[in-house]
Formats: structure tokens, sequence, C-alpha cells
């Protein structure tokens, strides 16, 4: 056997071998999944995991803008017109978040957190000073005691008699550092003597700079990576008591800070939000890319907070049978001592039209008022998300108050907030660098395979060229063949025409030169 053989033969074993365990590993996936349960147990809520640190103290920074709306027509809308509004803002703060008593619990399965909010204005992202801008809006306190007493006409007198020694009127002017952080009120300040469970001070954000939720229960994730950041308890408890069902007051999913690893699109997305007093889920949108991590943006659909005619799960919000609102609104009163608030998407969106055409300086948008979270499917890391959500006033006649004798049941706007964040460089950075590793891990096979596709291009390139060269050779030793059987074989020529076409004469056999020669020789020596 030549070496043209023998590499022949060495490459077509070669070539053979590694497209049968290139393509073998494809199909197994014993890369792919040999990556994937390495990412379940790294991305796991303990002590010295890849993302312990950044889960307690996330290193994104994250925005928090508020938008009011300033009422214009205060005067008219009392009479029965129809209000009209126009949005002032942003006003941006830096949000500080970061987790705190962080403790592991439940032999380790289990850690414990409170979730701590701080805030920083930012005059270069804002539209003014807010110790300086006022805004008219609805006065929150007032509707909120006219609705804690108009079951009661003596209470109801009493307290429409102070309200107008007090000039404690429906809509107030206040500056946006009052309305968010908190100022006296007079009807509160005279009510609290006689209720000890009064707060004096009212504002949208009172006591929310530099304090937390309560106390969060988490899943680890070691026994179940889909269980990463998932809630167990809030204060204690794994069921609220705000609704009617035990659906309603179910809590499921994350805090919205933590989402298990590989994500599929076909599932929902489950947060449990103290603002709303409830569990929302987001489904799967499109797919996006930030900084060139690819991701899932996912959102919550209009079911979320769809009536119950349209959603029949969402029976369980209603406070009572007559108190069930339509389509975009959650009342949220229950945790919320009893305050006529209701929730929504800003502007009313994907709420039903009515809301919106109540409300003179409505205009929703997807692109400015859609909530969203932007989620790396591999890692689970959030990329960039925007959290959007209105808070409103329910308005209508109230018995006992003349001053409400006019008005009809409007869901009136009063601020809506935009939380949003982005990665980071630095962490965009290191997410790129663990997604490059997984997928060069898991197509290490398809790597193979194509080593095994080139061997075979060079074993067929082999293969024609050896067939060619032995072509070549047999064509050679042929040709000499021929060449040589011409000089020494005997040659067969009729002598001329005539002697040819003589019948007489036989075939003539024409012989050598020196057989001829030798042949007249003899026939001369016998004609003498």
């Amino acid at each position: 056997m030549t070496r043209r053989s023998c590499a022949i033969y060495v490459v077509g074993i070669l070539c053979a071998s590694l497209l049968v365990v290139g393509i073998g590993l494809v199909v197994a996936q014993v890369f792919r999944d040999f990556m994937h349960n390495r990412l379940k147990k790294e991305i796991v809520l303990v002590e010295g995991s890849r993302v312990f640190e950044s889960w307690k103290t996330p290193p994104p920074p994250v925005f928090m803008e508020y938008f009011f709306f300033n009422v214009t027509n205060v005067e008219e809308f009392l009479k029965g017109a129809k209000p009209v509004v126009t949005q002032v803002g942003p006003y941006t703060y830096r949000e500080y978040r970061y987790k705190e008593n962080v403790t592991m619990v439940e032999n380790g399965t289990m850690v414990s957190a409170y979730n701590t909010k701080s805030f920083v204005f930012l005059r270069e992202k804002s539209v003014g000073d807010p110790a300086v801008d006022n805004i008219t809006t609805v006065n929150i306190p007032a509707w909120a005691v006219m609705n804690k007493v108009k079951g009661s006409f003596f209470k109801a007198a009493l307290v429409s008699m102070w309200m107008s020694s007090l000039k404690s009127d429906l809509f107030t002017t206040r500056t946006v550092d009052e309305l968010l952080w908190g100022y006296e009120d007079p009807l509160l300040a005279r009510i609290a003597p006689t209720n000890p469970e009064v707060e004096t001070v009212f504002g949208l954000m009172y006591k929310k700079n530099g304090s937390n939720d309560g106390e969060f229960v988490f899943h680890t994730g070691q026994q179940n990576y889909l269980d990463y950041g998932r809630v167990k308890t809030w204060k204690g408890q794994s069921q609220l008591t705000f609704w009617s069902t035990n659906e309603s007051n179910s809590i499921v999913g994350s805090d919205g800070s933590a989402f298990h690893p590989l994500l599929d699109k076909n599932e929902r997305i489950y947060i449990y939000t103290p603002d709303l007093c409830r569990t929302i889920y987001m489904e799967f949108e499109k797919d996006v890319e930030v900084k060139g991590i690819p991701a899932y943006r996912f959102t919550p659909p209009r079911s979320v907070l769809a009536s119950k005619e349209e959603n029949p799960d969402n029976e369980g919000f209603c406070i009572t049978p007559k108190e069930c609102l339509g389509t975009g609104l959650l009342k949220v009163s229950p945790c919320r001592k009893g305050a006529p608030v209701v929730a929504s998407f800003p502007h009313f969106y994907l709420a039903e039209e009515k809301y919106v055409a109540a409300i003179g300086g409505m205009f929703p948008k997807r692109k400015h008022h859609q909530t969203y979270l932007d989620l790396n499917p591999t890692t689970g890391v959030i990329v960039r998300a925007n959290k959007r959500a209105q808070i409103n006033i329910l308005i209508n006649r109230v018995p006992g108050f003349p001053k409400t004798r006019d008005l009809n049941d409007t869901i009136f706007p009063v601020m809506f907030i935009n939380e949003s964040v982005v990665i980071d460089d630095a962490s965009a950075a290191r997410v790129q660098k663990l997604l490059l590793i997984v997928n060069l891990v898991s197509n290490f096979p398809l790597l193979i395979v194509g080593l095994g596709g080139i061997m075979l291009l060079v074993f067929i390139i082999l293969v024609v060229r050896a067939r060619q060269q032995k072509n070549e050779v047999k064509h050679i030793v042929f040709t000499k063949a021929v060449y040589a059987h011409s000089e020494d074989d005997t040659s067969y020529s009729a002598v001329n025409a005539k002697e040819k076409d003589d019948p007489q004469n036989g075939s003539y056999i024409g012989l050598p030169l020196s057989t001829e020669i030798k042949f007249v020789e003899e026939e001369e020596k016998g004609a003498f």
C-alpha cells in the first residue's frame, strides 16, 4: 500500500469519526445541557454565587420620573363640565435600591430580605423645581374622609362643617414636593385627635424615602431553578387578605428584581407588586436587543386589568359586585385605608375608551405608557425595564356633601410614574462574556461537524486526484505497447492496384523487406 493510499484511508476514517461524533453530540445536546446545568447551579441566591451580590445591591442606575396632571378648569368641572388637565413633568429622582437584613432561613433553602429604596432629586433631568412648581389636583385627603363617613349622616354633616370652616375644598393647589413627600393637611389634623389611626401628614410618597415594603422571603433556586427569586411570603403571609377569592389573594412570582434563567417565550412572568396590592403577569411580546445582549420583551396584556366580563378571573378584584370597574382599572382602596384610589396604566392606556374620553388631555400611546421588561433568556438578567402606573381618584356624588351634587362618576387622574432601568456597561460586558462562553461550549459539537465537513472535502479531493493519476498511468502503458507492436509485427499490403484486383492472384501477403529481397534472389537463381 502506497503512502497516498494510506493518507486517503486515514482522512476517510477521521472524517467519518468527526461527523458521527459531532452529529451525535448535536442530536443528544450534551454540551448545551451541560452549560444549562451549570447556569442552574450558579444562578442561585446563596452567599458566594455569581448573582448574590448584584441581587443585594443592583449596580444599574434606576430612575423614577413623576408626571402630574394639572387641572385647568376646576370651577367649570364642579358645575358639571368635562375636566381638562395638562401633563407636567417629569420630576426625576435617582432611585437607590438595596436589600437589607439579608438572612438565610429554612436550612439555607430560603433567603429573607427587606427591599429598601431611597430617592435623590436630579434637577438636570427634570422640568422644574419641585419645591416651587405648583400643581392643582384632587384633594385626596378630603375625598378619603368623605368616603369614610358617607354611611353616617351625623359624621358626614360634621365633616362637611369642618371642611367649610377649614376651607378644605374638593381640589387643592400644592407644590410637587408637598404632593410627593407630604404636607400637614388641616382636615386630617382636625380628625386625628379623635382617631389615633389617622395620620396628619399626607403625601403620595410619604414615608417611602429610605423605607421598605416589609419582609420578603424568597426561594433561592437551589432545589428548582424555576423557583429562583420567587416570593414565598410577604410580611409573613403567603396569601393576601384584600380581595374576595384565593386566586386574587395569591402571592405568585418574583418581586420584579430577579427572574429564573433559561426563559421560554411561551411562559408567563408573574410579579407580586405591593404598590398594586396584587400579583400581575406579563407575556412575551417580541425579541429585542440592548447593548448587544439579546432579550425577550414581556409586557402586561390587556387581560391583567380587564373587567370581570372580559376576564372572569378578575372578578375577585371587585370590592363589591357594584364596585366592579371597567377594563383598564383596579380599585385599590382595600389596601389604601379605604381611600377611593384607582390604579391604571398612564393616560388610561389599555383601558376602555370611555375613561379616556371623560378627561380632556388624555393621549394614551404605547411607546410612552406601556410597561415592559426586557430579559435575557439565557441568564434571566434584566437588561432594560419600564414600570409605568397611574394614580387616579374616583370622584362622584357623596351623600351629605352638597359640593358634590353636580359631579358625575369620574376616574380622575392625579399622577403617573415611570420607573426605568437600563443595564450598565460593566454589567453588560459581564453578561456578554458569559453568553459567549455559553454559546461556544453549547455549539462545540457544531465545530466538530464543521471540521468533519472540511475533512470530507479533503477526502473527496484526494480520491478524485488518485483516480485521475491512475487513469494517466494506464494511458501511458497502453500507448507504449501499441508503438512496439507496429515495429515488429508483419505488415499486410497489396503490391499494386492491378494485382489487387486480379482474380487469379490471391491475397498478396507483404513480408518484411529482408524477406522480400531473399525471395527475389531465389527466383533469379532458379531462372538461370
